[in-house]
């Protein structure tokens, strides 16, 4: 008797534990019942799943640029950069996009950063925006940048990277600046990222679960945030919770949780390996160029890192933003001078 109560006990705790550590299905925009409308523009991709998109600035008839921008965890095609007098101004012409899983963009439960590129290259090619195209990626889009430097840089005008995140197990980092670095975060993200980055398979389980505290970072917590960020993220208000909804409206694994994997996991290259993509430019007007634009009192992303990919890549321009934290970009000043430092080759 007290085998088969064992027997039993254990099939309980091992069905518990399988269905806790296996994510629930997304909810698929404009096929499952239960799943949300599309609303926006969508283009099919190749392997059949679907991009949304939306495009500001000038129309693409008259447009000087055409540009395509990267949104960061926890948002989505609504995210864009720069205001509309500037975009007049420069002849831009602009499309955001849901990263796959996030808002109204079919998830890719293959996603690597050579897909996300792919996907990039192919929003590009069925919107008609030319041979080449300019590329802005803001936090876990602009890591997403790196890959489009690796696998598409001929399709590349010029890059801009605004506070993007980086992997702690790239392979070009010394071993005890990454450490440095890494024990700069909050311990439930050190957690959080050493679990997604070793075990991957309970990303969802733990930061779902209640007994530890999962990723500072994908709840939001204000302790990651800077003295500026907490200034900008009270102006923001309610919106800031409405597009959130939005962007993990499919669920927050194949959003939240698939960024981590993607982000934090095992990469097939590493990006200090990258040569200069535009290496007959001079950085003028129409010329290629690569820019990180990064905070120095980011509290999501060390600055030491960031500095340390410059030297390493010096073909890179690095902006060093004295006082800000991760959220700069929002401030409209900020977003004006990043889109004019690419799209011009003015030094802001």
């Amino acid at each position: 008797m007290i085998r088969e109560i064992a027997a039993v006990v254990l099939i309980v705790l091992l069905s518990w534990a399988y269905n806790s550590t296996y994510p629930p299905p997304p909810k698929i925009c404009g096929r499952d019942p239960d799943g949300p409308p599309v609303t926006a523009p969508r283009i099919k991709l190749r392997d059949g799943r679907h991009l949304a998109y939306k495009t500001h600035g000038v129309p693409k008839s008259s447009a000087k640029f055409n540009l395509i921008t990267l949104h960061g965890t926890s948002s989505s095609l609504h995210d864009i950069p720069g205001s509309p007098q500037v975009w007049e101004e420069l002849g831009l012409h602009m499309v955001s996009f849901d990263r796959p899983g996030y808002g109204e963009s079919d998830p890719d439960p293959k996603r690597t950063p050579k897909s996300l590129a792919m996907d990039v290259e192919e929003l590009a090619d069925q919107l008609e925006l030319g041979s080449k195209f300019y590329l802005i990626g803001f936090s876990m889009g602009g890591q997403a940048v790196w890959g489009c430097l690796k696998y598409i840089p001929h399709r590349l005008a010029g890059v801009a990277m605004v506070a993007p995140v980086v992997n702690y197990w790239w392979p070009g980092f010394p071993a005890n600046l990454s450490k440095q670095a890494y024990n700069l975060q909050l311990p439930e993200d050190q957690w959080a990222l050493r679990v997604t980055h070793h075990t991957r398979c309970l990303t969802y389980w733990w930061n779902s679960q209640k007994w530890f505290p999962g990723s500072a970072v994908l709840a939001g917590n204000p302790r990651v945030l800077s003295p500026q960020d907490l200034k900008i993220a009270s102006m923001a208000g309610e919106d800031v919770i409405k597009l959130r909804g939005y962007a993990t409206q499919q669920g927050e694994f194949e959003s939240l949780h698939r960024d981590l994997m993607v982000g934090f996991g095992s990469w097939e290259f590493d990006p200090m390996d990258l040569e200069n993509p535009f290496p007959e430019s001079g950085g003028l007007e129409g010329g290629g160029s690569v820019h990180v634009w990064q905070g120095d009192e980011d509290g999501m992303v060390p600055v030491l890192l960031q500095r340390y990919i410059a030297t390493r890549l010096p073909w890179i321009q690095y902006h060093e933003v004295p006082g800000a934290g991760h959220l700069f970009p929002y401030l409209p000043s900020y977003a004006d001078a990043i889109l004019r430092s690419l799209l011009l080759g003015k030094n802001n």
